[in-house]
């Protein structure tokens, strides 16, 4: 377990109450390594630091008005390395706004509430037992 490199975690929201609640639920409860960025532009200047998961809010927009979207901002993400799982956030308890975050290849989506953090590491933990599996069946194939 100790030579285990640290994942690298993106939280990306533009409020930043909401931004430092969850970069310190996953300080103080994960291994993880964070970084956090107000905008989705902020976000995609640093992705050549090989984020493993994206946090990306939903609505990015709305302290600055011309700042790309989450939306935007995921497909920017996906164009650069669609390898990046990106787990959208948002505040919408809508079920198009969940599908069309899904169809635009998001891991998954999480609506903003008490138990955010908690389905937040679940998706999390699934993202990394599914490139687990990935990785065994890799193997598995090309032993065959």
């Amino acid at each position: 377990m100790m030579n285990e490199k640290k994942i690298l975690l993106f939280l990306v929201d533009d409020d930043a109450l909401f931004l430092k609640s969850l970069e310190i639920e996953f300080a103080q409860n994960t291994e993880s390594a964070i970084r956090t960025f107000a905008t989705g532009e902020l976000c995609l200047e640093n992705l050549s630091l090989n984020p493993d998961v994206i946090i990306l809010d939903y609505h990015l927009d709305s302290v600055d008005k011309n700042a790309i979207n989450g939306l935007e901002t995921l497909d920017r993400i996906k164009t650069v390395n669609p390898l990046i799982h990106v787990i959208m956030l948002s505040a919408q308890d809508k079920i198009e706004v969940a599908v069309n975050c899904i169809k635009h290849q998001a891991f998954d989506y999480i609506v903003k509430s008490e138990t955010a953090f908690i389905r937040l590491q679940k998706a999390i933990t699934t993202i990394f037992h599914y490139q687990k599996i990935e990785k065994a069946l890799s193997w598995y194939m090309e032993k065959m």
